[in-house]
């Protein structure tokens, strides 16, 4: 549970996650900060929100709300979420990513969505409430699947519109209201390639923060169906032989992950 809003000691040794927008602060080394802050090269914070979100190796954790870019902490550069990607240390992008989703919620929430009234944070737990009409919000989920499709020895890969050039991975939409988990993936499936699946498998689940999805992770077999890619969702996609695959996404990725699963590496 988060604390809002926290005062921490200038003494205290503790891990800074200084969030601008969708990016993170990290050192010149590519590190989150970590120690007290009269250590540190920050500026004063009782300026900034500060929240409590976590531990990390028995270190308290707190998200500072920096404005875009801010130029007042010193010792490093505001860096891309993603710069923290290591299956090394998976528990340090997965607290990145808390933070970034805190932020955006406190920020996207200032005002309520029924009656546009101010809206207020609530002390004991991190929510923003409505003290007109009483409506109150917590920090937004979006449950995903994500799959990984095999036909005998090829694997069904493609690229999305938002992949860099040459990135190739796993099928993956949004759950809609009223579906269960198989339901969403079958429907996805189909609309994004066209064909039907069997053996469906839940493996694992990964919080991915761009912005808020929740990642369900499964395996598939091809049924029935000849590919056909949306062009909406898809640039291209195409069943890739398991020992010539095209750049797939890095160790870390809950896509990589699922991809070794059903090619049993």
């Amino acid at each position: 549970m988060a604390t809002l809003y926290a005062t921490p000691a200038t003494d205290e040794p503790a891990w800074w996650f200084v969030v601008s927008a969708d990016h993170v602060f990290l050192t010149h080394d590519g590190e989150v900060p970590f120690g007290p802050l009269n250590e540190l090269a920050f500026p004063d914070l009782t300026q900034y929100q500060v929240i409590e979100i976590g531990e990390i190796r028995e270190r308290t954790c707190y998200l500072v709300m920096a404005d875009y870019m801010d130029e007042q902490f010193n010792g490093g550069d505001f860096a891309p979420l993603r710069q923290l990607l290591s299956p090394e240390d998976m528990e340090m992008f997965a607290m990145a990513g808390r933070a970034r989703q805190f932020s955006d919620f406190l920020n996207t929430h200032r005002f309520c969505g029924r009656c546009g009234t101010r809206m207020q944070s609530v002390e004991w737990e991190l929510a923003m409430h409505c003290h007109q009409c009483h409506h109150r919000c917590y920090p937004r989920v979006s449950p995903c699947i994500i799959v990984a499709i095999t036909k005998g020895d090829e694997l069904l890969l493609a690229q999305g519109k938002r992949h860099k050039a040459g990135l190739y991975s796993i099928l993956a939409g949004f759950v809609e209201a009223g579906e269960n988990l198989e339901q969403a993936l079958e429907r996805e499936v189909y609309e994004e390639a066209g064909i039907r699946v069997k053996n469906i498998r839940y493996h694992m689940s990964q919080p991915w923060s761009f912005p808020h999805s929740l990642m369900m992770g499964f395996t598939a077999e091809w049924e029935s169906g000849d590919l056909h890619i949306d062009p909406h969702e898809l640039v291209t996609g195409d069943w890739f032989p398991v020992d010539d695959l095209p750049q797939i996404p890095p160790h870390g990725t809950i896509a990589r992950t699922l991809i070794d699963i059903a090619l049993k590496r």
